[in-house]
């Protein structure tokens, strides 16, 4: 009964923490493909909408279409009076998402005209259109996914070429206080990043790399330098020498011995720790936003996109493509990471 009871308990928490998690994350999904339209629908809906139910009415007395809408409630609204149809079609563009040719327009709502009743259609919408917006209506996205993508490339590169040369030393030479330098390497991590940002700027500014992703790079590396020294140095411990010796005696080198014997040993270690570098330098605001000035990543320029009602379908849209790289970036690396944690 007792281990029923703790089952039971665990499982409510798994799905209680589930449920926290999918449920912010569906609705950032839906507003990511709502149109602006529907961004002030109330309730919102958990799952994005695939098209739009219009209903056309012809106004004789004043010679105008009027567009209406179903909402969420079933019930038909007015969204649009004109007799212009390239005005119409621009409006169902902007604000419905729904893509149609002038033609197809004056098609289809003079059925309305036509027969004096209300014709109603079910219009698809162009589903990727905010994720395309993103990129035009926030100048200068594209270019900060790029330098996304560079600044956390480069911290990979600097915390494992750093982070690993010193777990290796730590593991396999015998260097005096090596406690005390695994210990003062772990202590960075203790520090906010903002106030390590501080300093740096003095430095960056006097050797040329403010406002630049190699910059940003070496402020990112600083705390993640010491973890992966902390999880190479204990996965070092864990692979006996009596492989590296045996290499040796058949005739490789230290070189190969490391490349072919000791690192595919290792690999999840170095693959848990650039996990956590690429973490850090993807999902950094307050670095980039003091470090950087015209060369912005991807995550601040969604930062300081957040705010206006107007846009927060577009912002939406580039928070999904931030997360996309990560959550690629983590299901490569779960089998190694899996290997060393299970």
């Amino acid at each position: 009964m007792e281990n029923i009871l703790k089952k039971t308990i665990l499982y409510l928490v798994i799905v209680f923490i589930s449920l926290s998690v999918l449920i912010p994350l569906s609705y950032l999904v839906t507003i990511s493909f709502s149109s602006q339209i529907e961004v002030n629908d109330y309730p919102k809906k958990m799952l994005p909408s695939l098209y739009h139910n219009i209903a056309i009415k012809w106004d004789a007395e004043n010679q105008n279409y009027i567009v209406m809408r179903e909402n969420n409630e079933g019930i038909f609204k007015e969204l649009y009076i004109s007799s212009k149809y390239d005005k119409i079609r621009d409006y169902m563009k902007t604000q419905l998402n729904i893509d149609m040719t002038t033609e197809r327009i004056e098609k289809d709502f003079n059925v309305a005209k036509d027969t004096g009743e209300i014709v109603e259609y079910k219009y698809y919408k162009s589903f990727f259109n905010n994720y395309i917006k993103f990129f035009t209506v926030f100048s200068g996205a594209e270019k900060a996914l790029i330098n996304s993508i560079k600044a956390a490339l480069i911290t990979i590169l600097i915390s494992m070429s750093i982070g690993g040369a010193v777990g290796y030393a730590l593991a396999r030479t015998s260097i005096k206080k090596k406690e005390a330098i695994r210990i003062g390497s772990l202590i960075v991590r203790m520090f906010p990043m903002v106030s390590i940002s501080v300093p740096m700027a003095v430095l960056l500014v006097r050797y040329g790399l403010f406002d630049s992703m190699l910059g940003l790079a070496i402020v990112y590396s600083i705390p993640n330098i010491g973890l992966t020294a902390a999880i190479t140095r204990s996965i070092f411990i864990g692979v006996s020498k009596e492989y590296e010796e045996a290499s040796l005696v058949f005739g490789a080198t230290e070189a190969q011995t490391f490349r072919k014997i000791t690192f595919p040993l290792v690999l999840p270690a170095f693959a848990a720790s650039s996990m956590y570098a690429f973490i850090t330098a993807w999902n950094d605001t307050a670095v980039s936003l003091l470090l950087t000035n015209k060369n912005e990543t991807l995550a601040l320029l969604i930062y300081k996109s957040i705010g206006g009602a107007s846009s927060i379908h577009y912002a939406a849209s580039g928070a999904i493509v931030l997360i996309l790289p990560a959550l690629v970036f983590t299901f490569l690396l779960k089998n190694y990471i899996t290997q060393m944690w299970g």
